[in-house]
């Protein structure tokens, strides 16, 4: 199959959709990226929906799971930024293809040797390690989108970050169905993150058809005559624009990434808090005790009811996660619709706003079944939004040598900053709010930690608007 590589066609005029003006070559594009950022996404939610039962089985009798399952995150947190920053550099220097190869195979081999995991040390170097691979595939996969689409480019870049959201959804299945595996004497969380590991198949299809862009091969070509290298940290920080937007990206990024991180993925442990008495008292009718008792029955009774409510509240992570995501899904959307109407900044603006007010409202408010179908969506929609203006904004911000390494930049160092902000949450948990009950002390602490999104609104007058603006060069 060829593919018709006419990158630069002008876009539609006369009011047509965006996608008429795509070439075959432009879709095959949009598609591998897609599927790339789709299965990254899926990881990250895979870990999150694993976390508390792998923390539960790697960890001794007494050991504080919520404790080390912040540091599992942390550290996950730490491979993604570190990935991110060296990745970066790589997408800009040897193309955006070789990289996003790389990433891909990186992510997908280290997920699958999680479910191989012992202890919870092994553990987490195996997250460290996927966390390299995630971190590099967001920015080349950007990058190449970016440099790859006409305009407007703001429609195609939406659609690639919506498609984390389906990713996120097929992690939320994949969890409400594999309970079962236990059958097998295998346990659930490792038989998700063996399903994490397909996405290397994907690399096949990159290694074969993806190509450089041609603003990328050009630049490089005359970067090579004149002896100058692409993808420089030392030119992001020397030149000062370039500088300017850098810190400012990475203030935007790390409102957004530790209001989703630091707050919303815990989500599904206020889910399974909510949740437990309720499948407790079914796991009781469902197996009540014998009539006449004795060791033996009520020890297989005791067994039987661990196991439905173990497997019940694998079912409601993945629903909390399932419309935290749908949610998400028209948010990326809307935000992708109404920032080429608004432009940039307004709807950043508008964004973390509402994401303050709809998840500090979700988590104070959410008691009970009803509960989980519309504050959950809602919450979604503005939180995730959030990453759709990232993936548009930071492409915009920087000229094509340095637009991987500048983007990575402002999305991945931003998760250096956030892992404290996983930490944070610990502490108002452990200590700040340590009088009240487990649940209650963890809606405080997430309802305390929504400020952060006023850390994004605060930036917002310093950033530039590259609405309507052609792509630096």
């Amino acid at each position: 199959m060829h593919f018709e590589k006419q990158l630069d066609a002008p876009a539609v005029e006369g009011g047509e959709p965006w996608y008429k003006s795509l070439t075959r070559y432009h879709w095959f594009v949009l598609f591998v990226s897609s599927l790339g950022w789709l299965f990254d996404t899926m990881d990250q939610q895979l870990f999150t929906l694993a976390r508390a039962p792998a923390m539960a089985e790697l960890l001794p009798q007494g050991a504080d799971r919520t404790y080390y399952g912040r540091i599992a995150t942390a550290i996950f947190m730490v491979g993604w930024a570190t990935g991110g920053i060296v990745f970066g550099v790589l997408g800009d220097r040897i193309g955006r293809a070789k990289t996003m190869l790389l990433t891909i195979l990186i992510y997908s081999v280290c997920t699958g040797l999680s479910a191989l995991s012992i202890s919870f040390w092994d553990f987490t170097l195996y997250r460290f390690l996927t966390g390299l691979g995630v971190g590099g595939e967001f920015a080349v996969g950007v990058a190449l989108v970016a440099e790859v689409m006409p305009e407007p480019r703001a429609r195609a870049i939406g659609w690639l970050q919506t498609s984390s959201t389906v990713g996120n959804v097929a992690a939320a299945f994949i969890g409400m169905s594999i309970g079962n595996i236990e059958t097998y004497h295998f346990a659930p969380w490792r038989g998700m993150f063996l399903i994490g590991a397909l996405p290397a198949m994907l690399a096949l299809l990159i290694r074969r058809r993806l190509k450089e862009p041609e603003r990328w091969q050009a630049l490089r070509a005359r970067h090579h005559i004149e002896g100058e290298q692409l993808g420089s940290y030392r030119e992001l920080f020397s030149h000062p624009t370039w500088r300017h937007n850098a810190i400012v990206g990475v203030l935007l990024a790390t409102s957004g990434v530790i209001g989703l991180w630091g707050i919303g993925f815990f989500s599904p442990d206020l889910t399974r808090a909510v949740m437990r008495p309720v499948i407790e008292e079914q796991a009781k009718s469902e197996f009540p005790d014998a009539a006449q008792p004795n060791q033996q029955t009520s020890q297989e009774v005791a067994e039987q009811r661990s196991k439905y409510t173990s497997n019940q509240l694998y079912l409601w992570a993945g629903i909390n996660a399932l419309f935290l995501n749908i949610g998400g899904f028209f948010g990326m959307w809307a935000f992708s619709r109404v920032t080429v109407v608004l432009g940039r900044k307004p709807t950043f603006a508008v964004t973390y706003v509402m994401a303050m007010l709809t998840t500090a409202y979700t988590f104070w408010n959410l008691n009970g079944f009803g509960d989980f179908f519309w504050m959950i969506p809602i919450m979604g929609f503005f939180q995730l939004a959030i990453f759709s203006g990232f993936a548009i904004y930071f492409p915009e911000l920087f000229p094509t040598r340095l637009r991987s390494t500048g983007t990575s930049f402002c999305y991945n160092v931003g998760r250096y900053l956030a892992a404290f902000g996983v930490f944070g949450l610990g502490y108002l948990s452990t200590e700040v709010f340590k009088d009240y009950d487990q649940t209650t002390a963890l809606r405080l602490s997430c309802v305390t930690m929504c400020g952060t999104f006023l850390l994004g609104l605060a930036v917002l007058p310093f950033a530039v608007e590259a609405h309507g603006k052609p792509l630096p060069e």
